[in-house]
């Protein structure tokens, strides 16, 4: 096989694989009714005048299925936290004790559920045309190689089109795992 096109499937798998990983960390954000550390990812306090990300100003954890707890770094920075996590309009009703800021995660509603399978269904959706987007480029990099024969264009194509198919597959079954996982009550 002609190294170009040996270059072309490898660049269009890694492509492939990035797109499938920025979809894994989308669902991660999209939350399933259990807490956890990363459904505060984005959330960003005010310290001491820069926006700092809340994972940097405190521990973050959770203690059980429905509770994460804050312990900051500084206690003068409590309100702050608070502030952030209203701010960051998470559903969220933080309280403090104090020492730390406690956030109680409430059940998802039907309603709620319904919702975040559609957003979850469009994320696996947009990393399909990503998916997509990379087949054609690989196809036209294919096209344009004057010193392979025809015959090697068309099996690279149709290894192009085997790894579309393999991914777009794991993109459904990476879906449908957290579809299920979103709609469990």
């Amino acid at each position: 096989m002609n190294e170009d096109i040996k270059f072309i499937i490898a660049s269009t798998k890694e492509d492939m694989e990035s797109a499938l990983s920025h979809l894994e960390k989308q669902f991660i954000n999209i939350r399933a009714g259990k807490a956890s550390p990363a459904m505060l990812n984005g959330v960003m306090v005010n310290y001491y005048g820069s926006p700092t990300p809340l994972n940097q100003v405190g521990n973050v954890n959770t203690p059980d299925a429905r509770t994460i707890s804050i312990q900051p770094f500084e206690k003068k920075i409590i309100q702050d936290i608070e502030k952030a996590i209203m701010n960051a309009n998470l559903g969220f009703n933080p309280m403090n004790n104090g020492e730390s800021v406690i956030i109680n995660v409430p059940p998802l509603t039907e309603e709620r559920r319904k919702e975040l399978a559609k957003q979850a269904k469009g994320e696996a959706d947009e990393s399909k045309i990503g998916v997509r987007n990379d087949r054609k480029n690989a196809n036209n990099e294919i096209k344009k190689l004057e010193d392979a024969s025809d015959d090697l264009k068309k099996n690279a194509e149709i290894d192009i089109q085997n790894l579309t198919d393999t991914y777009i597959a794991k993109i459904d079954e990476i879906y449908e795992i957290k579809e299920k996982e979103i709609m469990k009550v």
